[in-house]
């Protein structure tokens, strides 16, 4: 059982299908074929059965990937078995939310491309709970949650800098002329949400149940930037955090009332377990430096 024939049993497990992991891996379909052929005729058992269009995991298939996912990881961990004053390479997995994407990680990762360009960086972009599940997974290397505080045994999860959430409305709607303590939502309003595993919605959800508001006049957004856009041309109000939406309000294009109660963050999380690489050891330590100067301009600000 080669490394290369799990990476690519891995790969199709996260990808979902041959031909998305021949593309991704740069195989041939008959290449990735073989080599779970190859796992399956030493193993004595199938790996994966079709369910319609999808590729699902056998019994057999799902308890290798745990085994797969740890050999792989060794193997990664031999491979920078170098001398101290070696450059980081290799492969490093991050996840994160669009609004810490967008608005936090840019610095970070043009800092950490421009010290470290021998290493390959993957972002994805995900919730706070999909995020967590793909760190136990091995899936990524290191995620940034934008989360109430939480603890965790098989996580560390470390905060990096406090992120006050902020109401938001049209220009000119009658709640931008109030304040945080007198707000008061109407059933009559259209509540903009972000997708279900983001914390924050949870808690606008709470607030409002809190509040007695029962309505379903909502909408649900993948997108950060598409909830401003629709609160900007009045189709409703949401909640977001204040870096998402400080422009907006500053340039007048939307109001915005700032929460006192909700107590979220951006972390930092990998696994308890996890091995630091160079690459994640250099890339931790910009992180950190980066989020002394977000801190910082928050006491300044």
């Amino acid at each position: 059982m080669e490394i290369r024939h799990l990476k690519t049993f891995k790969t199709i497990v996260e990808i979902g299908g041959y031909t998305r992991a021949a593309d991704y891996l740069g195989y041939a379909q008959s290449t990735v074929t073989s080599h779970i052929q190859a796992i399956e005729q030493e193993l004595r058992k199938p790996l994966f059965y079709r369910l319609g269009k999808k590729m699902l995991l056998t019994e057999a298939g799902k308890h290798l990937l745990p085994y797969a996912t740890k050999m792989i990881e060794l193997y990664e961990k031999a491979r920078y078995i170098s001398a101290d004053d070696e450059q980081p390479s290799g492969n490093l997995i991050i996840g994160a939310s669009e609004s810490l994407t967008v608005y936090r990680l840019p610095t970070i990762l043009h800092e950490y491309k421009s010290k470290y360009p021998q290493v390959t960086v993957t972002l994805k972009s995900s919730t706070c709970w999909q995020l967590r599940d793909e760190l136990r997974q091995g899936k990524i290397d290191v995620a940034f949650l934008l989360d109430e505080e939480r603890n965790e045994e098989d996580l560390h999860i470390e905060k990096l800098v406090d992120e006050p959430m902020v109401f938001i409305f049209p220009k000119g709607h009658p709640a931008g002329k109030t304040d945080y303590q007198h707000l008061a939502f109407s059933t009559n309003e259209t509540f903009l949400y972000t997708e279900h595993g983001c914390s924050y919605r949870d808690f606008f959800e709470e607030y409002l149940h809190n509040q007695g508001v029962v309505t379903d006049k909502t909408m649900e957004f993948w997108s950060v930037e598409a909830i401003k856009q629709c609160v900007m041309c009045g189709l409703g109000v949401s909640l977001l955090p204040m870096i998402t939406t400080r422009t907006e309000i500053s340039e007048q294009k939307l109001e915005g009332i700032m929460v006192k109660d909700a107590l979220f963050s951006t972390q930092m999380a990998y696994h308890k377990n996890k091995w630091f690489s160079p690459a994640m050891t250099a890339f931790t330590e910009i992180v950190r430096s980066q989020a002394e100067k977000w801190r910082e301009a928050s006491i300044a600000g």
